[in-house]
């Protein structure tokens, strides 16, 4: 069998998977995770199609603050221009094709570092050096093509599908859920960057189920939630949620005293919402982190890991402190779900394993499995 024959019986595997009712749902067949043709076809019709996160809106403050993702192959920039819009245009030169920024930074504008072509902060071609004597160049035709981004609640949301629906249509649900808690108002105090050896579905389904906390997790936070109280609810086309009630183990996961808007348990409950394809947050009344993640092949991910507070913690005397300690808790989780997901993909690609039913605390999962399903050609 050919690795495009593999990938097709995947997808129909996949699709006879998520057929029947979640009761007796299995997991997603190895092929879905291993096949490189798999792969391929997750860049074209999930990552190529759908709105991904580049981070959040107040990393890039000042007009020229950029930062540069992939997206299925493409080479973007967003930016903040000069009107304080966030904006989002090709990154690869007009002249002989260089790619232009790295990284992430401030800039007055945007030069070639092959030639020196210039661009203005909208993408505008400002200078190009000895042009002049080629009679069909116009410098007020040559413009960056320009990519789609939107602020939605303070996350830079980009596709490069000129079709996709708004993001605020999109995920309309989510505001309905967690609308009580103001996204937008939260800062992102620490933002890194880093790659493990796994399939990246195999890291969102790790975010979207708590099964695995007491055990996982039995050095930190596998004691602070309650399996037998966590509801997993149905997910909506968009996106997939479940709630842990929190105990008080980790003050800054719950309301500030000074926030008298919550009431009852909605000053306690963690939100953990999955929103397609690859957008992971962690959403509490006092601070947030999130993953964002981009698939480089089968077996490996780039994740853009970050987080940060809720307005009243960020005015409180002992944010700091509060903040350090909950960040030296989250690097010790990141190490044990590193080793947790890196030890599922070594499973994946072993001769003899086989994908296993579900638990019902696994619902996230199966619902990612239909999106997932959904999306394939």
């Amino acid at each position: 069998m050919t690795s495009h024959d593999t990938a097709l019986a995947a997808i129909a595997e996949l699709r006879a998977n998520v057929s029947v009712p979640f009761e007796r749902a299995q997991a997603m067949p190895k092929a879905v995770y291993t096949s490189p043709d798999f792969a391929r076809a997750e860049q074209e019709h999930i990552f190529a199609k759908e709105w991904l996160c580049a981070g959040r809106a107040d990393a890039l403050a000042n007009p020229g603050d950029y930062l540069t993702m992939n997206i299925a192959g493409e080479p973007v920039i967003i930016l903040r221009d000069r009107e304080g819009a966030l904006r989002g245009m090709s990154n690869v030169c007009r002249h002989r094709m260089s790619t232009l920024l790295e990284g992430r930074g401030n800039v007055r504008s945007i030069v070639c570092p092959y030639h020196a072509w210039t661009y203005n902060l909208d993408g505008s071609l400002r200078g190009a050096p000895a042009m002049a004597r080629n009679e069909g160049f116009c410098k007020e035709d040559v413009k960056l093509p320009a990519v789609r981004v939107e602020d939605w609640q303070g996350w830079i949301m980009v596709t490069l599908n000129p079709d996709a629906p708004p993001v605020a249509e999109r995920l309309a649900g989510v505001d309905r859920l967690v609308g009580h808690l103001p996204m937008a108002d939260y800062r992102e105090v620490f933002r890194e960057e880093f790659r493990w050896d796994t399939n990246w579905k195999v890291l969102a389904e790790n975010f979207m189920e708590s099964y695995h906390l007491p055990v996982c997790h039995s050095g930190t936070i596998g004691g602070a939630s309650d399996l037998n109280k966590m509801e997993c609810p149905e997910g909506e086309e968009a996106f997939n949620h479940h709630w842990i009630i929190k105990n008080d183990l980790v003050p800054l996961a719950l309301a500030h005293p000074s926030n008298t808007a919550l009431q009852g348990d909605d000053r306690r409950i963690t939100w953990l919402l999955a929103i397609y394809p690859a957008l992971l947050i962690t959403l509490t009344p006092g601070y947030f982190w999130y993953l964002s993640l981009t698939a480089d092949g089968p077996g490996s991910v780039r994740v853009l890991f970050g987080g940060g507070m809720s307005k009243e913690w960020m005015a409180d005397p002992e944010a700091e402190r509060h903040l350090a300690s909950v960040k030296a808790l989250l690097d010790d989780v990141n190490v044990e779900d590193k080793g947790c997901v890196e030890k599922v993909w070594k499973g994946l690609c072993a001769g003899m394993s086989s994908p296993g039913a579900l638990s019902h605390l696994e619902r996230p999962n199966y619902d990612f499995a239909r999106y997932i399903a959904s999306r394939m050609p």
